[in-house]
């Protein structure tokens, strides 16, 4: 099981997720050079150790446990992992 991140993030990228992470998982971060042109974060599902003190530092509340992703937002749990195949 993983965290995913969802349609909230969107344009907010705040980083208070992946200040939190003991893994690394959240990108792209602040130094990583793609992190202006990205529109929101991502959690690798490889990467992602399921601690989950993601959640609760998300500020709009963009982060779920796969398994609790609202309906609306399912598809972004393949959005996530797509981002790290590249």
């Amino acid at each position: 099981m993983t965290f995913v991140i969802v349609e909230p993030c969107i344009d907010t990228k705040d980083t208070a997720c992946v200040d939190v992470c003991p893994v690394d998982c959240i990108h792209p971060t602040k130094q990583d050079e793609r992190f202006e042109a990205a529109r929101m974060l991502y959690i690798d599902p490889i990467e992602c150790i399921d601690c989950g003190a993601c959640e609760p530092a998300c500020p709009v509340q963009a982060i779920f446990e796969e398994e609790a992703v609202p309906e609306k937002w399912k598809h972004f749990t393949e959005i996530n992992a797509a981002y790290f195949k590249k």
